[in-house]
């Protein structure tokens, strides 16, 4: 009985985080943007979690696998999608501009499921990722859109100003870019420099920037990966 029960627990958590998606796209409808983005960011640490279970409880399964994926494309595609659609939609009323430029958020989904289905099939994902990891992308437009725009632009502007960074953002999901990973292995090992470096550029962020320091650190986190030799990642 105790096996059945444990066995689930990361499913769960799984589950979980797909409750918390599914709540952050609602808010994103009702215009709560910040209350979105912690739930968006609730997702990630139960995504964190879901992992973690697994491998202390040994509790693997193919449904998990899949059940992840499936929960990350809401979680971190399209809840983060609504987000940046209503606000550039906002925008284009503003503005002037046409509401078609709000579809480019629908390119953050795309990618997403691209990503992850790719993950999926990939063996050499182990240890390293091959493109920005999909809570990443997630989190960076959650907490830009959520917490920095609402706190730097006092007016909308054309959303045209947001098609680059959006192309960036979804090329990096599913180009073969190696970005290291953020699990701690042995304390002192070499493996860990790349993470000490993200976390020790990320502290001065949030304490600088609040909230939306968090979308600052992902790119960081970009940066780091992009600019580090390959033997650190």
């Amino acid at each position: 009985m105790k096996n059945m029960i444990t066995k689930h627990i990361p499913n769960a958590l799984t589950c979980l985080n797909l409750v918390a998606g599914c709540a952050a796209i609602t808010l994103a409808f009702q215009g709560q943007f910040q209350a979105a983005a912690l739930f968006i960011l609730a997702a990630a640490g139960l995504d964190f979690l879901d992992g973690m279970a697994a491998r202390l409880l040994q509790a693997y399964s193919p449904i998990g696998k899949e059940l992840d994926s499936l929960s990350d494309v809401v979680s971190f595609g399209v809840a983060p999608a609504m987000l940046l659609y209503i606000y550039l939609q906002t925008g284009a009323q503003t503005t002037g501009a046409s509401e078609a430029w709000a579809w480019m958020a629908f390119l953050l989904p795309v990618a997403s499921a691209l990503r992850l289905a790719k993950f999926n099939l990939d063996e050499r994902q182990s240890t390293v990722f091959l493109g920005l990891p999909t809570p990443a992308n997630g989190l960076f437009w959650a907490f830009a859109v959520g917490f920095g725009l609402e706190q730097w632009l006092t007016t909308p502007i054309h959303p045209g100003f947001f098609l680059p960074a959006v192309l960036v953002m979804t090329g990096l999901m599913v180009a073969e870019v190696p970005m290291f990973s953020l699990k701690i292995k042995q304390l002192r090992s070499k493996e860990n420099r790349p993470v000490y470096l993200f976390l020790l550029g990320c502290l001065p962020l949030i304490l600088l920037l609040g909230w939306s320091g968090l979308a600052a650190c992902i790119t960081w986190y970009i940066v780091l990966a992009l600019i580090l030799p390959r033997s650190w990642k």
